[in-house]
């Protein structure tokens, strides 16, 4: 099972540098964790880029129904006491915005607190400088 952060996902759905990578990544492991908060900031990256003219509405509309089919496979790190602690810890520990210090917290959760148990798919450099720190195999590597 890996852990997938917002970024990895936008990535597989919408064509960009990083599609191919985690085309291969999920056909690797199609076991995904997903925080409970990335359908939202999915549907915010898509929306900033329909704002852009970088999407369609149409295009928007079919990756948001693509990603609800997704989300009806993955396993979704539910908000709890535990995780909100340990996204305080991250934030005190790591350069971390508060959503990043959320998903960080739900990865770990989802490696019962073993790290290297699980691989971490994102493309953001700070993300991935605190989960390697953390002790995750950085997957999305950019």
């Amino acid at each position: 099972m890996n852990f997938w952060d917002t970024s990895a996902l936008v990535a597989l759905g919408v064509e960009e540098v990083h599609h191919r990578r985690v085309r291969r990544i999920l056909e690797t492991d199609d076991r995904m964790a997903v925080w409970w908060g990335a359908a939202i900031e999915y549907v915010a990256a898509l929306t900033t880029r329909e704002r852009e003219g970088n999407l369609t509405t149409h295009e928007v509309s079919a990756q948001i129904a693509r990603l609800h089919a997704l989300s009806q496979v993955w396993y979704e790190v539910q908000p709890d006491r535990r995780i909100r602690l340990v996204a305080r810890r991250l934030l005190r520990v790591h350069p971390l915005r508060a959503a990043d210090s959320l998903q960080l917290a739900a990865a770990l959760a989802v490696a019962e607190d073993d790290p290297s148990s699980i691989g971490f798919v994102c493309f953001d450099a700070r993300m991935n400088e605190a989960a390697s720190r953390e002790g995750f195999t950085i997957l999305g590597d950019l």
